[in-house]
């Protein structure tokens, strides 16, 4: 098939029952999924526990070692947003694992696309400490993993949900082999991803903020990607692509949320499956982070797999279309506007 889901229901064994990141995310997803008929349409993979080691990639020994104890103690508060139960440490592993096993899956070739549907969430995760409902940062260890592991020397990650992923901005800050994208909302948790910062030594222009307003929805977003990520990727020419899919920009979310709806989380995956054609041989990872409106959540999720699951030429008619400015939000606009003016001394083709 052409595309996989990593899921296992031990990822239901983490968390705490009053907590807003909760197992019922993923049963509702699957639930829709097969109300629409996606399920089986997917190739169902199943996890392995990443090791130590592979989650060391990324977070410091001491850390793991400190996470592992605390769990095996009980559990409790990580930090005032972050909860961890007795079963969090091996639920963790498992969801490193489960985006390790996304990765393996496509570049062996056995499905084009995956999506690793897993928890806890990882993007804030630093490398000695948890932030944000997360424990280890999956997508960067996967990151890592596939430069290693298969000698990739371009990785582009796209992150749009609603927060910004600081964890993986501080993980790539200095590393050219890793392009991190991100869209998010200026104003939310936590507090990070400025379109200045922009990376260092041989990592600047490497990082890309690009901070918007909540009333960003569908049009404005696909706007963002067509002005900013598709003429860099058109240069950087990734070997990989992997998306830090949260969907809590949905205009339901109860914590979060802009203005976009299932269509425009559709739109978004249309363009990054196009640039993963176009660029890395088709081999696209998406992994699960936020999104804590049950129902728009698995809706976004349907989405999303719809469109990496339609026939490439639909996908290049798709991603031929442009949206007129006209159609764009004044405040979209000059938010683009100005994160291409930071990056043009990094990217000429965005002169334009």
């Amino acid at each position: 098939m052409d595309v996989g889901l990593v899921y296992d229901p031990a990822y239901l064994r983490h968390g705490a029952g009053w907590h807003v990141e909760c197992p019922e995310r993923l049963t509702e997803t699957l639930a829709v999924l097969e109300e629409k008929g996606i399920w089986k349409k997917i190739e169902a993979i199943k996890p392995r526990a990443a090791t130590a080691a592979e989650v060391a990639l990324v977070h410091s020994s001491a850390y793991i070692e400190r996470v592992e104890a605390f769990c095996r103690a009980g559990g409790g508060h990580l930090d005032p947003d972050t909860f961890a139960n007795a079963a969090s440490y091996e639920v963790a592993l498992l969801a490193v694992g489960g985006a390790l096993t996304a990765v393996e899956a496509v570049m062996a070739g056995e499905v084009h696309r995956a999506f690793a549907l897993v928890r806890p969430p990882g993007h804030h995760a630093l490398p000695d400490r948890a932030m944000g409902f997360c424990l280890f940062n999956n997508v960067a260890v996967a990151a890592r993993y596939a430069a290693q592991k298969y000698g990739l020397g371009r990785i582009l990650i796209v992150d749009w949900d609603y927060h910004h992923g600081n964890g993986t901005e501080a993980v790539f800050y200095e590393d050219p082999g890793v392009l991190y994208f991100s869209v998010h909302s200026a104003t939310g948790y936590p507090g990070t991803g400025w379109a200045e910062r922009v990376g260092e030594g041989a990592g600047a222009g490497f990082n890309i903020n690009v901070p918007l307003p909540n009333v960003t929805g569908d049009v404005d977003m696909r706007y963002v990607f067509e002005q900013i990520l598709l003429p860099v990727a058109a240069v950087y020419r990734p070997e990989l692509v992997l998306v830090s899919a949260g969907q809590d920009g949905y205009r339901g979310d109860p914590i979060a949320g802009m203005n976009l709806t299932p269509d425009g989380y559709r739109e978004m995956a249309v363009l990054v499956r196009w640039v993963a054609d176009e660029y890395a041989a088709g081999r696209l990872v998406g992994v699960l982070e936020g999104g804590y409106d049950l129902r728009g959540l698995g809706e976004c999720v349907a989405a999303v797999l719809t469109a990496w699951l339609e026939g490439a030429a639909a996908t290049v008619v798709q991603a031929r279309e442009k949206v007129p400015v006209a159609r764009v939000h004044p405040q979209i606009a000059a938010a683009v506007a100005a994160v291409k003016e930071v990056h043009r001394p990094f990217w000429s083709v965005l002169q334009t």
